[in-house]
């Protein structure tokens, strides 16, 4: 399966502390990976350096053809990666439709876009007119996921989607993703709860103290849950 997206040997740091240490990851095309860690390995700062929010020192990031680690941090939306950073960012003062118009900027979609990424999300419809900070926490998720998806992704990263949601809103966001994945669209999942990977993962990334000890498929891990404990202590 071709390669979505290739971090070789990665080196980041903040000032003189380095964060990430030689990380090296593939995604493949339509998978979804899922980084999986404690607070503090490295994660989030893997998914800020693909995107160009936080310098890579040494190493290279590729989509495809393109180094996104020669691009400037906003060209890479362009480019065809969307983030959806920890705790959503959204613009709480604007409306649902200016959030997802703001998304529809970044590679000059109009509203065919739009309308397929409404129909994945069909409450933001009823909402469109509604101010963003006024929308349940699941809402918002939702409203972030959608706006990521306005640019068309080949690859959406998301830090940790399901940080505080009700069940319900979990489970929907997961078929979103596996929806995705079944359209070609590659994923890059950050989370520290192996229960909200293994339903949706294709393979797992072990990320400690700015490594990545190991990548495995998920089967491995349904058939050995103590490899959690082993490479990074959660559950």
């Amino acid at each position: 399966m071709a390669a979505a997206l290739e971090l070789d040997r990665i080196n980041c740091f903040y000032g003189n502390v380095q964060v990430l240490h030689d990380v090296s990851l593939t995604l493949r095309q339509g998978e979804v990976l899922c980084l999986l860690g404690r607070n503090g390995a490295g994660k989030t700062t893997a998914l800020k350096a693909i995107m160009g929010l936080v310098p890579v020192r040494s190493g290279t990031i590729r989509l495809g053809a393109v180094e996104l680690t020669a691009l400037p941090a906003h060209a890479v939306p362009a480019a065809g990666v969307a983030y959806v950073p920890q705790g959503r960012r959204l613009f709480a003062e604007l409306t649902v439709a200016e959030n997802l118009e703001i998304g529809l900027m970044a590679r000059g979609k109009g509203r065919a876009v739009r309308d397929a990424v409404l129909a994945l999300f069909p409450v933001l419809r009823e909402r469109l007119r509604q101010v963003s900070g006024t929308l349940s926490g699941g809402e918002q998720q939702m409203l972030a996921m959608a706006r990521a998806l306005c640019l068309e992704p080949q690859v959406l990263l998301l830090d940790e989607p399901t940080e505080g949601l009700m069940p319900a809103m979990i489970a929907r966001i997961r078929e979103t993703v596996a929806g995705l994945s079944a359209r070609g669209v590659s994923t890059v999942l950050v989370e520290q709860r192996v229960d909200a990977v293994l339903p949706v993962a294709d393979r797992v990334a072990f990320i400690e103290n700015g490594r990545n000890r190991e990548t495995l498929d998920v089967e491995r891990l349904r058939a050995d849950p103590d490899l959690v404990h082993r490479y990074v202590g959660v559950g």
